[in-house]
Parts: C-alpha cells; sequence; structure tokens
C-alpha cells in the first residue's frame, strides 16, 4: 500500500496555497483563507504566524472597512519586501521590471530598439544592467526569490532553451544561461514564450481572471498564442504548445510566412499584412504603425477600413478554428491585436457565426486584454514567482534570504 503524504508534505503544502491566495487574491481575513483552503482557524493561524515570521506576508488592520466594530486583521503579501525581476525580449523594445509579491510593480526600464537580428549576449548584458541597478536601489532588507524572462519564440520547457525567434535571428540560443550569468544572483532564471506568459497573467490578474478555458492571442510583429484549460496552461510535449500564429487559414495562394508555409495565420492577419494592405510606409512597424492604421480607419480612412476588414476576416477564421478544436469559454485579444479586435470586430464575429459550431459558440465571450503592454512582464513575474509559491520557506533557505 502506497503511504499518503507527511505532515511536512502537506504543511509546505498548505503554506505554498496560503501564500498563493495572498499573491493573486490580495490581502483578505484569516476566515476568509480558511473558508478557501478548508482549513480549521487554528490552522490557518499557524500557516500565517510561519509566513509572517519569514517575512513573506503580514497581518494589519483593512485599509477601509465600512463597518461598526472592530475590524479583523487581514493578511498582505509583502510586496516591498520580497520581489522578482521580470524581462519581455520584445521584437521592438526591451524591457525590465523589479515586481513584489502581490504582482505590484516596484520599478520598471524599457530600452526601444530597432526591429532585426541581435545578439542575445548583448540582449543579456542590457537587461542584466537594467536589473542590476533596479535591484542596487532597492531599500535595505528587501531580497529577489525569482528570475524570469518571455521571449518571443520557441521555448523548450525541460531547459529554457530559445529554439526558434525567428524576429530577433534567435536559433538554439541558452538565453537564460546568458541571464544567469551575467546577474551573478545565484538564481536560475527560467525562460518562456511571451504569448503563453501573456495567457497566464491574463487568466491570473487580468481580463481572463475565473475563466478557467480561454485563448490567448498576441500580436506583435507576428502573432503568438496562448491557451488554458481547466485552469492550466497548456503548454504540449516540450513546451511548444500554443504556436496559434502559424495555424494554416489560407493553403491556396496565401502570403508567404517567416516560418516557410503560406497562409499562417500570422501572414495573413498579423503586423505586416495589416501595414501591406493599408498601404503604409513599409518601415513604419511596430505598435504606433499599426494604432495609426486603426486610428486612420476610425476617421473613415477607406483604404485603411478595408485592409482592417481582410485582416480581421482572416482573424475570424483563425479564431473559428480555435473554438471549435478548444471549446474556450474566453478569447483574449492582446498586443497589436486588442487594437486590430476593436477595429474589426464585425467581421471577426461574423466569421465566429459563420464558422463556429452553434453549441460551443453560446457562451464564448471575445474581450481585449486588460493587462496593456504589462501582460508579458506580467507573466513572466509569475513564471518566476512559481518556485517560492511550491515551497516557500525551502526557497528562501536556498537563497539565503
Amino acid at each position: 500500500m502506497k503511504a499518503g503524504p507527511s505532515q511536512e508534505e502537506i504543511r509546505r503544502h498548505n503554506l505554498g496555497t496560503l501564500l498563493r491566495h495572498v499573491h493573486i487574491g490580495g490581502s483578505m481575513s484569516r476566515a476568509v483563507l480558511a473558508e478557501r483552503m478548508g482549513l480549521n482557524r487554528s490552522t490557518i493561524l499557524g500557516l500565517v504566524s510561519e509566513l509572517a515570521s519569514a517575512g513573506l506576508v503580514r497581518e494589519e488592520l483593512p485599509r477601509e472597512t465600512g463597518r461598526a466594530g472592530r475590524p479583523s486583521l487581514v493578511v498582505r503579501p509583502e510586496s516591498d519586501r520580497v520581489y522578482v525581476l521580470a524581462f519581455d525580449v520584445g521584437v521592438d523594445r526591451l524591457a525590465a521590471a523589479r515586481i513584489g509579491l502581490g504582482g505590484v510593480f516596484l520599478d520598471r526600464r524599457e530600452i526601444p530598439v530597432l526591429p532585426g537580428r541581435r545578439d542575445a549576449g548583448k540582449v543579456a548584458e542590457v537587461l542584466s544592467g537594467s536589473a542590476l541597478e533596479m535591484a542596487g536601489t532597492a531599500p535595505n532588507g528587501t531580497y529577489c526569490v525569482g528570475v524570469a524572462a518571455a521571449v518571443r519564440g520557441m521555448v523548450r520547457r525541460s531547459d529554457g532553451l530559445v529554439r526558434a525567434a525567428p524576429y530577433i535571428g534567435w536559433e538554439d540560443e541558452e538565453f537564460g544561461e546568458e541571464l544567469m550569468r551575467r546577474l551573478d544572483l545565484g538564481l536560475p532564471v527560467s525562460v518562456g514564450n511571451e504569448a503563453s506568459l501573456g495567457a497566464l497573467a491574463e487568466h491570473l490578474r487580468g481580463v481572463g481572471a475565473g475563466c478557467q478555458d480561454l485563448v490567448y492571442l498576441h500580436g506583435d510583429i507576428g502573432i503568438g498564442g496562448g491557451v488554458i484549460t481547466g485552469g492550466q496552461l497548456l503548454g504540449g510535449d516540450q513546451g511548444y504548445g500554443g504556436e496559434i500564429g502559424h495555424m494554416v487559414v489560407n493553403p491556396r495562394g496565401g502570403r508567404p510566412c517567416g516560418c516557410g508555409a503560406r497562409g499562417c495565420l500570422e501572414a495573413e492577419a498579423g503586423e505586416r499584412a495589416l501595414l501591406e494592405t493599408a498601404q503604409r510606409d513599409p518601415s513604419a512597424t511596430g505598435r504606433e504603425a499599426v494604432r495609426a492604421v486603426v486610428e486612420a480607419a476610425d476617421r473613415g480612412d477607406i483604404t485603411a477600413r478595408a485592409a482592417l476588414h481582410d485582416v480581421g476576416d482572416w482573424l475570424g477564421i483563425g479564431v473559428a478554428n480555435l473554438v471549435n478544436v478548444l471549446n474556450p469559454r474566453t478569447v483574449i485579444f492582446g498586443g497589436t491585436l486588442r487594437e486590430v479586435f476593436l477595429g474589426s470586430a464585425a467581421q471577426i464575429r461574423s466569421r465566429i457565426n459563420r464558422h463556429v459550431l452553434a453549441a460551443s459558440r453560446e457562451h464564448l465571450r471575445l474581450r481585449v486584454g486588460e493587462l496593456g503592454d504589462d501582460a508579458v512582464l506580467i507573466g513572466a513575474a509569475e513564471l518566476a514567482f512559481s518556485t517560492i509559491l511550491a515551497g516557500p520557506l525551502e526557497t528562501l533557505a536556498r537563497t539565503g534570504s
């Protein structure tokens, strides 16, 4: 007979679960924690005391109660003392942030870059320099418990190897190792795909909070995607799941895609397709160029409107396929697709109504991302926090905090 979990394993699990509740849900009373975790109040008191002694949470009076009588203490994450470093390697920008427990931005740096190939070591050098500056200005008594980076490309789950990031010219780059060496903080660096981490962020802290089945579409130069199913991020066999942009929607006569195929969703509905159809200057790329087309369409520009119509049509076909296969409750449009969706919602909905099975679309919600350009950084931060949420006291012991 297989032995059940030991008391120590149960305690470790409960500590992590409680910390996760206040990290994601914000401050809450012991009574609420007891109800959510199905534990008695004395057990909750013991868990809170351990986490407070470790400097991970604190108890204090709520800021506003609205009730007569003595208010109950609430448990809050120690956002100012415990933080992670998060990085976003975009096509036209690099970003680094120091994010406190509870998802609070404590510091942030952004470095615009020209789209195109760049050296992974140089990117690691720039980001680590910004991160060390932020860590150096943090108050005494604070400590870093994790580091993670989001990359526009295919990332192997087992070791964070960036297998392919065509828009920045990377292939089989050990970017996490490069960052870890330059940061020299004694912490491993986790690496994930930007759209998958954006999906995680919107699921935990954005418009998808509380939704257990969603698809997140992220627009940059290309189109990436992340899928949450049953409350878990879908990664696939090696972590390459969610390459939604390379779903073929126009196999005959489709536009060439950077992956070598033709008619992929990102080739037909991505930034380049929109700007080319709108007859924009080919050198004008990036978020502002996409927003300019949407704004021109809003002002009545016929060419811009036609471009949004065409792109929205292809995007609608892609979304219809995803809804039929995955049956999500919510589809979220993030990155530049946020603006594209707002400008072409009619075409997207038309394709969904025409091509999606009635039962699969009856509860479907289409939403724009709530976290904006911060979604990917927030997702990277959640990846960095995952270790301490799994074993709070053990992680602190390893980091020497």
